[in-house]
């Protein structure tokens, strides 16, 4: 089962940067692999919310079903993914030194036979990595943007 890791510092305190991931609904504004979010419980945030993600990464596209398993404001968010894809992700948000806050986002991911399977989720890990980086690039963007605007 492939890990994948990403992070980047945001110039911004952890509240900000919580305040713009909190919102599941709004993940595809940053995350060019998440095309839409249909929620599947009445709650959108929150442990225990659950909803489908249209993904597409290069040619592979498939519904991921998530169900938010950990929620710390201002902390943590996790996910477990029980669709095609099944696994465990999780963003994290700690004060990084000299201010900011340090975001980091780790999944671990099994992979369906046709898409490869352990070998097919080895192999295209790189892949998913350079997307999520640029994933973390748009969301540093837009966080620092209206922090800037705020201030």
């Amino acid at each position: 089962m492939p890990r994948i890791e990403v992070s980047t510092t945001i110039a911004a305190p952890p509240e900000e940067v919580w305040a713009a991931v909190e919102d599941v609904g709004t993940h595809v504004e940053w995350m060019a692999d998440a095309e839409a979010i249909r929620f599947d419980t009445d709650q959108t945030s929150g442990t225990g919310t659950s909803f489908e993600c249209d993904t597409k990464i290069g040619p592979f596209e498939l519904t991921d079903h998530m169900t938010i398993t950990e929620w710390v404001p201002g902390e943590v968010m996790g996910v477990r993914h029980t669709g095609l894809v099944t696994g465990e992700g999780r963003f994290t948000l700690t004060p990084a030194a000299g201010g900011g806050t340090e975001f980091a986002w780790r999944e671990e991911l099994r992979f369906p036979w046709w898409m490869g399977g352990a070998v097919g989720g080895a192999a295209g890990a790189p892949v998913m990595k350079r997307v999520w980086r640029g994933n973390l690039r748009r969301l540093k963007a837009k966080v620092e943007g209206s922090s800037s605007a705020s201030s």
